[in-house]
């Protein structure tokens, strides 16, 4: 049975069967469960993009996730999933309960939206499908926009190569005690890999580059069977958004990246974004306002936590202009780079950006964000040498959305960063053509979760970098993630890392740790990286209902 878009925007977006025309009860006879030969929950469960009444719930139907023809084992007709929301985790409090109906056009992945609930409280929710459930997953609801909120804490993370190590990183992350996760891009590698981990061979559909949708959905499956991840999405509420390896290396709006020749034919490029993008809706956790058409995907968006923060996830890939002087060089004179109409973000998403900095009354105004904002010097001589892939190819945005920061009067500013696989942190600057320029406001670049090896400490790369920028604080280039807390007088950053991830049962630990005074834009270090964060005000009772870990 084949969906119209208007059905797959209803029911495979949507995700609730009572929404389908004829449809008076939401009931698991709807459209049939097959027989399972294999678990059919094998990629996990997740939540995501919270909200004060709801959140959206996401898992895939895939007993055989590997399947070539990326279709993990189903067959091709509806099947109807079940989800339950509770409070507590043995399920005898439910409070929201629906059936969802998983398709072959949307690889049979769900994302029932769930509303109606109470804020800032945790719930646990499960799917099922005849008779098989789930593994069960957490998630929270933010506060009220503009109810006091006493702290707010996250981690963010970006960058996980398959091939390049194990996800140690998501075992410990798991543990933390988070209210939120937020991933800022290259989820998956389209590139292909001869080899695989040490001692592993790669499957040989993993072997050419992805292209097509059954080659980018055996990437997020590739991603998805690891343990780690996936309890990681089960542990917390995750915001997701993308950066260039979801599609190809350094894509830029309509023009293709590094990769694969034959998809530099524009029409053949636009199949392979529509393409990438269907992939990453079917595997992630994202609202049906977040369901692509075609070769566009509407990524940017914001949420609210309460009078503490509020979070803006920007798409700095899908309406950008082609980088200038040279895709993938590091350049010194290069005047493109200052034009006045070069845009990283296009002119509608930048004013939706600086609209918001006006009208919010949160305490924190944070960007997930794709590339590094602040200045990246690579010649600590006379000459300043950038990249452009990053805001150092795109001034005219970057001046535009750090001058408005300071005229609308944004209290506190902070940025935070994947792509580099480092992890930095850095003072944001006005204008950095000129040296007497105020701070405006902080980034904290995080390293990545596998990608390019072990890593190590302080590289001489890493080093030349702080000598040639004086508003970059710390840089480190081992593996992990950032740990964040805030309250309304501080925001605190922890930098997680893992020695080795070339195999598994890595340790981790605070290899430093920078803090954001309220009010104060720029980055200091703190005095010890295992110090206490400083204690919040006392949380309203109303507000701590967090179940043990």
């Amino acid at each position: 049975m084949g969906l119209s878009r208007r059905q797959l925007l209803r029911v495979g977006g949507a995700g609730s069967a009572a929404v389908l025309a004829g449809a008076a009860t939401a009931s698991s006879g709807l459209f049939r469960v097959p027989r399972w030969d294999d678990y059919p929950f094998s990629l996990g469960v997740a939540s995501g993009d919270p909200t004060a009444d709801g959140v959206v719930l996401w898992t895939r139907l895939a007993p055989d996730p590997f399947a070539p023809d990326g279709l993990g084992g189903m067959p091709l007709r509806p099947v109807s999933v079940e989800y339950e929301v509770a409070h507590d985790e043995s399920f005898r409090q439910v409070v929201a309960r629906g059936t969802a109906v998983a398709t072959r056009e949307l690889a049979h992945s769900v994302h029932p939206e769930v509303s109606g609930l109470a804020p800032d409280r945790w719930y646990f929710y499960r799917f099922r499908a005849g008779t098989v459930l789930s593994p069960i997953g957490r998630t929270r609801t933010a506060p009220a926009v503009g109810s006091p909120t006493a702290r707010l804490r996250f981690a963010f993370a970006s960058c996980q190569s398959w091939s390049s190590g194990y996800f140690t990183a998501y075992e410990h992350m798991s543990a933390e005690d988070l209210d939120l996760v937020v991933h800022l891009g290259d989820y998956i590698y389209e590139r292909g890999w001869t080899r695989g981990r040490q001692g592993m061979t790669q499957a040989p559909y993993f072997q050419d580059e992805a292209v097509d949708l059954a080659g980018y959905r055996l990437r997020y499956a590739q991603a998805k069977a690891e343990e780690p991840l996936r309890a990681a999405h089960a542990a917390f509420p995750w915001l997701v958004t993308m950066d260039d390896h979801e599609l190809d290396n350094n894509w830029a709006g309509d023009s293709p990246g590094l990769g694969f020749d034959i998809s530099r034919v524009p029409a053949l490029f636009r199949r392979r974004r529509a393409a990438a993008f269907q992939a990453m809706y079917e595997h992630q956790p994202l609202r049906i306002a977040q369901m692509p058409s075609g070769p566009a995907m509407h990524l940017h968006r914001r949420y609210g936590f309460g009078d503490l923060a509020e979070i803006t996830m920007l798409d700095t890939r899908q309406y950008r202009d082609k980088q200038a002087c040279g895709d993938g060089n590091t350049v010194i004179d290069c005047a493109d780079r200052f034009a006045a109409d070069r845009t990283i973000l296009g002119a509608a998403q930048r004013n939706w950006l600086l609209d918001g900095f006006a009208t919010s009354a949160a305490r924190w105004q944070i960007l997930g964000n794709q590339v590094s904002m602040a200045q990246s010097d690579q010649d600590a001589g006379p000459v300043t040498a950038v990249g452009t892939d990053g805001w150092d190819g795109y001034v005219a945005d970057r001046n535009a959305v750090l001058g408005a920061a300071a005229e609308r009067g944004v209290p506190n500013l902070v940025v935070i960063t994947g792509d580099r696989h480092q992890n930095q942190a850095a003072d944001l600057r006005r204008d950095y053509t000129d040296p007497e320029s105020p701070v405006v406001a902080s980034e904290f670049i995080g390293t990545s979760i596998t990608s390019a090896g072990d890593g190590a400490d302080l590289t001489d790369a890493g080093r030349n970098l702080l000598a040639a920028n004086p508003d970059l604080k710390f840089v480190n280039s081992q593996r992990g993630y950032v740990r964040v807390e805030l309250d309304h007088r501080l925001w605190r950053s922890d930098f997680r890392v893992v020695p080795y991830v070339r195999r598994t049962g890595a340790p981790i630990h605070t290899r430093a740790s920078f803090v954001v005074q309220d009010g104060v834009p720029g980055v200091t270090q703190a005095a010890r990286p295992d110090a206490p964060a400083p204690s919040p005000p006392e949380p309203d009772a109303s507000s701590t209902n967090k179940p043990p870990r």
